[in-house]
């Protein structure tokens, strides 16, 4: 365990600790609680359980309940149905697709398939998902691979499809792996952040300075190689002296990589004697970046601090790249837990995954009285509204409309990889349509008017609505009272059963209609898919 000096006092002094051997969830929720006077009173209840099963359903297994799972789950009346719930998910293939989308968009932002192909890298990523693979092994994985075994090719994806760009792994390496965002100290101290120092960023990108792309970055079966030798030197272009400064390969706030000496001749295990050899040194800086960023203490902090805001809908440090003495966390204390349990559980997803999901904060409805406002989101007085990510839209769109269960009853053995071999297909128009350009993050949500147009008139959407066996138009048309009707498409969309207002509203949409049944209810549920209900997790 790795805890710093402040840690340390906040732990012997602070007056949670005496629910240290609580779970987590509980200890979560003391310091959600204790973060606003009067936090009951202001705070909204505990979320009614058909809004806590289609928001869990969707963090954990990227889509919506199913209209089966959704009845079970709110006839059934055992006082723990929420953890067995929780449980039933993190044991599911769908959290394996799930886990596989969002470590794919957070590490790779949706860059293009250059040098490594999707397969390989899901194929990786699904894998090491399933077995629950300790994060800061997989991250290892990732960043000791060269791309030359091509059996082993998926989790050197993270550099070659970079084509093993320094500058920009660099960056994405601070991003993504310590929440420190230090592009703007490539030329000089960061001027907007004062930790963020010129020799911070050329620390990490010491280790990487003499990676090449063997043969070169054009080549589609490119792979690693490395020179043993090249230096790192920056000058600050705030410097009037323009001072030469250099650094051996480190870790902000760390210790040197010290590097043996070798023989003159001797610095090569295989020694570039020709174009067409790959250089393999004695000595490689690249493989000890690896260790040195998982003995981070920013590397617990940072995941920990990526999985709350997946969870929540916002870091306790936001956004999640910005990680400084000048924007704290939210909850200092809390952070520092969740990243101390995180390392303590072997750096267990699923664990601190349950241990959210299980706390009140998370439970937490979206819904106050009319009277409460101007709530500040980072206080998680209430849940915070979360846009569907591309893929979870895809596929929730695909549960809501009855396809996924169609597909299930066509297929004669519906395992999980037959399943997923029918409903991909159905992604792409989804993903081009709601995800960010490559290699942007996905941190802002912005509504456009070509999605809007999407959901409302784009053939895809048609055709997942269209008459088929066991889909939501389907069994709707065949029911004759208007009450049902209307339940079995709230229950269907939203999850959730309709009100007394919204059974009329669908009776009367339903009588006044002077297009044929099945072409009104159509409609309905067209319009239904494209409300601000089902497009957010709330």
């Amino acid at each position: 365990m790795r805890c710093s000096p402040a840690t340390m006092l906040f732990l012997l002094l602070s007056p949670f600790a005496v629910g240290a051997g609580e779970p987590l969830h509980q200890q979560i929720d003391r310091f959600i609680t204790a973060g606003v006077p009067d936090f009951a009173k202001k705070s909204a209840g505990s979320a009614s359980d058909a809004e806590f099963l289609r928001r869990v359903t969707l963090d954990l297994a990227g889509t919506t309940p199913s209209h089966a799972e959704t009845r079970a789950f709110l006839d059934d009346k055992d006082s723990a149905r929420r953890a067995k719930l929780i449980d039933t998910l993190l044991a599911s293939p769908g959290y394996g697709r799930r886990m596989t989308q969002f470590f794919d968009v957070m590490l790779m932002e949706r860059r293009r398939d250059a040098k490594v192909s999707r397969a390989n890298w899901e194929t990786f990523l699904r894998a090491s998902i399933d077995a629950n693979k300790p994060y800061d092994e997989m991250v290892r994985e990732i960043l000791s691979a060269d791309g030359v075994d091509a059996a082993k090719r998926g989790p050197a994806k993270f550099y070659l499809d970079r084509d093993g760009e320094v500058q920009a792994i660099t960056r994405d390496i601070g991003r993504l792996f310590l929440g420190r965002n230090m592009q703007c100290a490539q030329c000089h101290d960061s001027p907007l952040v004062d930790d963020y120092k010129q020799e911070h960023y050329y620390g990490i990108q010491a280790f990487l300075n003499r990676t090449t792309m063997f043969p070169n970055a054009n080549v589609a079966t490119a792979v690693l190689g490395e020179k043993a030798e090249g230096e790192i030197s920056f000058t600050s272009v705030f410097d009037a002296t323009k001072a030469q400064k250099s650094t051996l390969p480190k870790m902000p706030g760390g210790k040197a990589i010290s590097e043996p000496k070798f023989e003159k001749g001797k610095e090569y295990k295989v020694a570039p004697t020709a174009a067409t050899v790959r250089p393999v040194p004695n000595f490689s800086r690249r493989e000890q970046l690896a260790g040195a960023i998982t003995a981070s203490p920013s590397f617990d902090r940072n995941m920990a601090n990526r999985l709350w805001a997946m969870m929540m809908g916002r870091g306790l440090v936001h956004p999640l790249d910005l990680d400084h003495s000048d924007n704290p966390p939210s909850h200092p204390e809390l952070l520092d837990l969740l990243a101390r349990e995180f390392a303590e559980h072997r750096f267990d997803v699923k664990y601190l995954l349950r241990e959210i999901a299980l706390s009140q904060a998370y439970q937490r409805s979206s819904e106050l009285s009319a009277d409460a406002k101007d709530l500040p989101e980072d206080r998680y007085l209430i849940a915070i509204l979360k846009p569907l990510s591309a893929e979870q839209l895809a596929y929730a769109t695909m549960q809501a409309t009855g396809f996924t269960d169609s597909v299930r009853q066509s297929l004669k053995a519906p395992t999980d990889a037959a399943m997923q071999a029918s409903l991909s297909a159905q992604v792409p128009p989804f993903v081009k349509m709601f995800a960010a350009a490559p290699g942007q993050p996905e941190d802002d949500f912005e509504t456009k008017l070509d999605q809007t147009l999407f959901l409302k008139y784009n053939q895809a959407i048609r055709g997942l609505i269209s008459v088929r066996p066991g889909s939501l138009l389907d069994r709707t048309i065949k029911l004759t009272d208007p009450a049902a009707r209307a339940n079995e498409l709230f229950l269907g969309i939203f999850n959730r059963p309709a009100t007394a207002d919204e059974k009329k509203e669908i009776a009367d949409m339903m009588k006044n209609a002077k297009n044929p049944p099945e072409e009104a209810l159509g409609e309905i549920i067209w319009a239904m898919l494209a409300s601000a209900e089902f497009r957010f997790n709330h």
